[in-house]
This record gives structure tokens, sequence and C-alpha cells, in this order.
């Protein structure tokens, strides 16, 4: 029986299982939808149908392989509060309003400067220090009950071995929760007495411990089946560049899901603007990254639909002579334009694959819009969904002279670079060429024009 890491990857529309052999080749793979209950006190993730779903899930891959590794990576802005026996309130969804006007003002107050922490004010529960904030005055009792404030990685590696971890890709994600040039707890923390909930930091690659014994009897799993502590879901994206960035040089990595997020290793030239929904990350060393991010793929199932439709280079073309635009934006929470209202203007998309032709221009001008706003230049790399559409990349790089575009081998960076958490060591492979730059007629002039109507200029 081959020897087996499992990668528990909880993304903000779906959860997945990948069972991966020790060369990183995936043996299985399942998914479930990441819902969100609107019962209770406010919106929460369904940790307990997750948790049901995931323990028979390995159940089933333990009969493929001997699993000596488990290793957690989900979204960001996510925190559970835990007692010793577990929830002490609902897991909060980040896309929930934390409270009213008042709550708000009164958070604002608290809150520290961008300068402090990297972090822009966000709408709804984006900055994760508002949504502790509004737990701790909303519900003061169950606060106080609170024995640990875990990062959402860690909260499941928590369950699965029962050692309580902080690791700093989560600390560092747009939460207000921390000071990325000096590596510590923000004001906002201090001033809360929040910093004794936070456990002990550890490195993502850190080994907890291993599987309760009670788990690894109901699971059939290895007695001695280690859990790592875990990753932000986009900075595991950024994993196997940022261990080849001496070899490879800088880049900017574009990891695509749900969220876009534009990740610049040591590309960008111009300063973060607030405004424009950049923000300093933290990558696995603890080090400031220049990130810009909108929710690319939300964005391209509200203009293509739920079910976007095969669409080929004529389709692309007639919509840029027709001058159909989409533009922004087409999600309620954050982006470069949030607070816009997205529209389609000239000629309306006739057929569904028109439509889906038109989700791709729109989120390859988003992007292009992010490198710009960036100044990165150079080596680009496209990881997650948008791998499997097969115009992104070449569309990409067809808008600048000295852009090259590589689209990963591998449909997942983020399992990918979780897989690497638990191989810390192994050389990153990422030998792919960059793919054929593609300039349909008028598409620059399409992109400039796009730009002054977004004003993006």
């Amino acid at each position: 029986m081959p020897q087996g890491t499992v990668v528990l990857d909880i993304g903000k529309t779906n959860a997945k299982l990948t069972l991966i052999d020790a060369a990183g080749k995936t043996l299985a793979e399942v998914r479930t939808p990441n819902t969100v209950r609107r019962v209770g006190p406010y919106p929460h993730h369904d940790t307990e149908r997750l948790w049901t779903w995931m323990l028979g899930q390995l159940r089933e891959l333990a009969k493929l392989a001997h699993i000596h590794a488990i290793v957690p990576v989900t979204h960001g802005a996510t925190a559970a509060l835990v007692d010793d026996a577990g929830l002490v309130l609902p897991v909060l969804d980040y896309e929930h309003v934390p409270g009213d006007a008042a709550d708000a003002a009164r958070y604002e107050a608290k809150r520290p400067s961008f300068a402090e922490s990297g972090s822009p004010q966000l709408p709804a529960g984006l900055n994760l220090g508002r949504q502790l904030e509004w737990l701790q005055a909303r519900f003061p009792a169950e606060f106080a009950r609170t024995r640990h404030v875990l990062m959402y990685p860690q909260y499941w590696a928590w369950r699965l071995c029962g050692v309580a971890a902080s690791e700093v890709t989560s600390l560092g994600c747009h939460t207000d929760l921390w000071r990325p040039a000096e590596g510590s707890y923000s004001s906002l923390v201090e001033r809360q007495g929040w910093q004794p909930l936070f456990p002990p930091r550890r490195d993502a690659w850190a080994r907890l411990g291993t599987l309760r014994a009670d788990l690894a009897a109901d699971t059939g799993l290895p007695a001695d089946c280690e859990v790592v502590c875990g990753i932000h879901d986009s900075n595991a994206s950024l994993l196997r560049h940022l261990l080849t960035l001496q070899q490879s040089g800088p880049c900017t990595v574009l990891s695509t899901g749900t969220w876009l997020i534009a990740a610049a290793l040591g590309s960008a030239t111009r300063p973060l603007v607030e405004a424009q929904d950049m923000l300093a990350n933290c990558d696995v060393f603890g080090d400031a990254v220049p990130c810009i991010r909108f929710m690319g793929g939300r964005e391209f199932g509200a203009i293509a639909g739920e079910r976007p439709a095969p669409f080929t280079a004529e389709d692309v073309e007639r919509l840029i002579a027709r001058g159909t635009m989409a533009l922004p934006c087409f999600a309620e929470t954050g982006g470069p334009f949030a607070g816009r209202l997205g529209r389609v203007e000239g000629a309306v998309p006739q057929t569904d694959a028109e439509r889906a032709a038109l989700a791709t221009l729109y989120v390859v001008l988003m992007a292009d819009h992010c490198l710009l706003a960036l100044g990165a230049s150079g080596r680009v790399v496209v990881e997650g969904a948008f791998t499997v559409n097969p115009w992104f990349g070449p569309l990409l790089a067809g808008l600048a002279e000295d852009r090259d575009v590589t689209v990963s081998d591998d449909g997942s960076g983020t399992t990918c670079g979780a897989w690497l958490l638990d191989a810390w060591g192994s050389k990153a492979e990422s030998a792919v060429a960059p793919v054929p730059a593609w300039s349909p007629a008028g598409w620059r002039a399409y992109r400039d024009a796009w730009r002054a109507k977004a004003g993006a200029n």
C-alpha cells in the first residue's frame, strides 16, 4: 500500500479531501459544498456537517494508502472560539455583516491603521478583528468562556489532534490582528486583551501531534498519523514559487478560485493603496507580500451563469468587435471597485457561450488591472481554478509585450502547497513553459476603453 498525505482544503465555496502519494501524485479526491447555516445567532459555517463528511471520507481513503499525515488548509478571515469541550460560538461567516452602524463605528475607532497592519478596511466581516470585537460585545458570556481563538486551519488541526496553535499566514491575512513589519500582534489585540487567547505560534509545516486515538480507531487511519499545523489557502498557492524564488526570479502569482489574489513575490513597484483592496499578506516565513484581490470566481459565475458553456475564439473576437463589456463589479464583497454595481455595456450576449466568453474577458481585464495597480512586471503564474480556462492565460499575456504568463500544471496550487508542507524540503518542480500570448484584433484598445469606463486609469 503506498504512503499518502491527505490535504483537507476548505475553500469558501467547496471543501475537498485530496489523497497524494509520496511523489506528489493525486490518488483520489472528493469534495462537498461548504454550506452556510442561516439559523441560530448569525450565519455560520456548518462545521459539524463538514466534520461528519470528512470522517466518512477518511474511512474510504484509508483503504487506498497508508496515510501518514493530514494537512489542513482553509480560506481566511475566519476563526473559531473554543474551550476544552469545543466551540463556544458558531464559526461566523465572513460575508455576514457583524452588527449595525453603531457597531461599525465602535470598531472603526479601535482598529489599527493601514500603515500598522497592512490590512485595508473591508466590508462585512472580512477584517477578522471586527468579527472578534463584535462577538465579544454581543456575546460576552460565551466570549469569556473562550480558551483559544484558533485560525480556521488550526481549528481543524486542533479537532484532529487536540493541540492548539497559531500560524502567521492566517494571522496576517487582512485580519487587523497582526503587524507584518514587526511580526507581532497589533495594537487592537493589545487594546482588547486578546493575546492570551491566541495559542503559541507554530510554523505552517510543524507537526502538532498525532491523530486522536478515537479518530484513528473510527477512521482506520494509522495511530501514528501526524497532523500538520496548516496554512491559509492563498499562501499555500504561493509556496512552491516562494521556495524556488532564488532560482526563478521575481514573479506574481495569481491564486484563482472564489477569490483571485495577485501576490507579488519581489515584483511590486508601487505602494499599497488601501482603497484598491490592496493588502500586505504574510507568507509562510512571516514576510509581508504585496497583494491585491477581487472575487474572480464569484464574479465569473455571476456573468457566465452557474454552468458556464464552452466557447470559441470566434465568440471572444465577436464580443471585442462589438465593444460588449462587463464593467465592475459583480460581487458585493471586496475588490478594487467595491461598492459599484456591475453592468454590461453594448450589445447584450445572446448565447451561453457568449456569456462565458464575456466572463472570461472580464476576469482577464480585472487581473490585468491588479497587475498594473501593483506595478508588477515580468513573469505571471496562474494557479487554481482558472487554469482550466484555456483562454485566460493567453489573453492575459496578450495585453503586455513583456508579460510571460505560465499556467500551472496543477489545477490546485493550494493542494500542491499543502502537500509541500508535509514534504518540507522537497524540490518544488515547476517546469511549465509560458503560454502563447493571444491578442485578438482590437484587444488592447478594448482593454484601454474598459479601463476608461471602469475609472481604472
